[in-house]
């Protein structure tokens, strides 16, 4: 429990776990503090450190109902940000990876540096192979490949299956691939667009 904050921690929670959102308030600003410091000297980025400890809040906030009165919040407050703490070096490693194997591909697709920039004309002759795709899967290829959604994300904002997403991916790429062998465009940077 933070020092220098007279308060009865457990009346707080109490209400917190019902829901008042002006203990919720009360608890963020004794701790919020100390555990955005403590945040920020693990992940050294201060916009991490602050979507962390929202993160962390959030939690707090969605699972109060769990909190258990007769243990100490702070170790648990203290648990949850470690998790976080976690999943972020976890995705951080993983987006590394990922771009260590893009940039491995793509030094084993492309011939020469220019052909790591789109071009106009290929940029054009991409937009116009997307067009020609039917409507749902000019919409899929769009959302998932240009916009950078997850499958599961454009499967919810279409309300279509997972795999049926999967299934247009497939077929655009076949489709958009085929358009660039029709007319003798190199399609190796396209090849490590729609991958990636």
């Amino acid at each position: 429990m933070p020092e220098n904050f007279p308060f009865d921690e457990k009346e707080l929670l109490s209400q917190l776990r019902l829901g008042n959102e002006e203990a919720f308030g009360k608890i963020y600003k004794i701790y919020s503090s100390s555990l955005y410091s403590n945040l920020l000297r693990l992940v050294k980025l201060e916009a991490e450190a602050k979507e962390i400890l929202q993160d962390v809040f959030l939690k707090i906030w969605l699972s109060r109902e769990n909190i258990d009165l007769e243990k100490s919040f702070g170790a648990y407050l203290t648990k949850i940000a470690e998790n976080k703490v976690y999943d972020f070096f976890r995705k951080m490693a993983r987006d590394k990876k990922k771009e260590t194997m893009f940039l491995e591909m793509a030094s084993s697709f492309f011939l020469g540096e220019e052909e790591l920039n789109l071009s106009e004309e290929k940029a054009a002759m991409l937009d116009k192979a997307i067009e020609l795709l039917p409507a749902q899967r000019q919409q899929v290829f769009r959302l998932c490949k240009l916009e950078g959604k997850t499958y599961k994300e454009v499967s919810e904002l279409l309300n279509i299956s997972v795999s049926t997403i999967s299934d247009h991916i497939v077929k655009a790429t076949k489709a958009i691939k085929a358009y660039f062998e029709d007319r003798g465009a190199l399609p190796s940077f396209l090849f490590i667009f729609i991958i990636y």
